[in-house]
């Protein structure tokens, strides 16, 4: 499969959006493609053709798991790993984002030092099966 390089990042707040995007760019070496909502993620998605999606479960609109439900109904995007980012990581909780899809949960608040390593990490899992 390769290795992780590209990572479709899809949350509302800029204050997160900038940290999230300093974590993965500058400290983690990976390419971004930031949307603020999930239009403008299903609009992005295919030209960008990530190896990760990174999702926010808590946006207006579209909130995370919507937005992973409308990315997996395009073929190319179908099985690319998807992780969701929150605040709400009760086990229970956490066990519903992965019924969705998602092959982990990243709570916020995150550690912007250990994002990338922590990403690099649940991928590498998720690629061995």
């Amino acid at each position: 499969m390769g290795e992780l390089q590209k990572i479709l990042y899809v949350e509302d707040e800029p204050d997160i959006q900038a940290v999230t995007r300093l974590a993965l760019e500058e400290i983690g070496g990976f390419t971004l493609e930031v949307c603020s909502n999930g239009d403008q993620a299903l609009s992005k998605v295919v030209a960008f053709a990530p190896d990760l999606l990174l999702l926010d479960v808590m946006m207006p609109g579209m909130d995370g798991p919507s937005t992973l439900k409308a990315l997996r109904e395009i073929a190319e995007i179908a099985s690319t790993p998807a992780i969701f980012m929150t605040a709400k990581v009760q086990p229970h909780e956490v066990q519903e984002y992965k019924e969705l899809g998602a092959i982990d949960v990243i709570a916020k608040p995150f550690d912007p030092m250990t994002l990338s390593d922590n990403l690099r990490s649940i991928w590498a899992k998720s690629q061995t099966g």
